[in-house]
């Protein structure tokens, strides 16, 4: 597993999950709300809390990180639809009113990409980042890429105010351009990676595909694949949206 697995199986994830259920490897006896996080199977008393939001992909990347190191937390929810990251207690947290943020004693951390950093830094067990300096870079520039590059231009709050002051689909356009501009880029960045997952048959930092925008995933056969290998891992599935305990079905 890898940070650049984390990243790029949510980009691909959060525009597929609107229009399918990501399958379970579970028993059907369990309800999916009885795994809302690793510390439940793990059952350890939570160390760290997490700021999350059941539909944020990156809260969802955080969760994944947390499960795949096997570090137990306690989930608090944000509700980002009735505005509770605006609230003072929660702007003391995050003065940019975003999820994910990592609390771990003293320690508050926003962003998922730094509080990916620093988990990798302060927990090294079951790493996300490859100990190879090439593999690693190229860690950092996928997850660079989905952060800066993509995520970003399609938010709602930006589609939002384009669509507002320029027209739906202008707004979707836009969105759609800047999506498949990134996943040009990683599909072409990851040509030469043959494993399972992003660099190889650990999984390291990514996040992956959406018909939210409708986007022909057909054109990113790698990115596709990564994808449907996550699937398969319990702690992908246990860090997936239906499974928080916010989760609105």
């Amino acid at each position: 597993m890898s940070l650049t697995d984390c990243f790029a199986g949510h980009i691909i994830a959060k525009i597929l999950i609107k229009y399918q259920q990501l399958p379970t490897t579970r028993s059907e006896a369990f309800e999916l709300s009885t795994f809302p996080t690793m510390a439940a199977v793990i059952g350890e008393s939570p160390k760290l809390a997490l700021y999350s939001y059941w539909q944020s992909s990156c809260s969802w990347r955080v969760r994944f990180a947390l499960n795949l190191k096997g570090i137990s937390y306690e989930y608090k929810a944000v509700n980002l639809s009735k505005g509770e990251q605006f609230t003072p207690e929660f702007e003391k947290l995050n003065p940019l009113h975003f999820v994910p943020v990592l609390v771990d004693g003293d320690v508050v951390v926003s962003d998922s990409y730094a509080i990916l950093l620093y988990l990798e830094e302060k927990y090294p067990q079951r790493a996300l980042l490859p100990a190879d300096p090439q593999l690693k870079a190229l860690n950092l520039q996928v997850a660079s890429i989905v952060t800066s590059s993509i995520q970003p231009l399609h938010m709602l709050s930006t589609l939002k105010y384009l669509e507002q002051n320029v027209g739906p689909q202008e707004s979707l356009l836009f969105a759609q351009t800047n999506v498949e501009k990134g996943f040009n880029a990683l599909e072409k960045l990851l040509k030469d990676i043959n494993g399972k997952y992003a660099t190889g048959d650990e999984v390291y930092m990514i996040a992956a595909a959406m018909q939210r925008f409708k986007i022909d995933m057909s054109k990113y056969p790698r990115l596709c694949r990564i994808f449907e290998s996550l699937k398969a891992l319990l702690e992908f599935l246990d860090a997936s949206p239906e499974r928080q305990p916010d989760a609105v079905h």
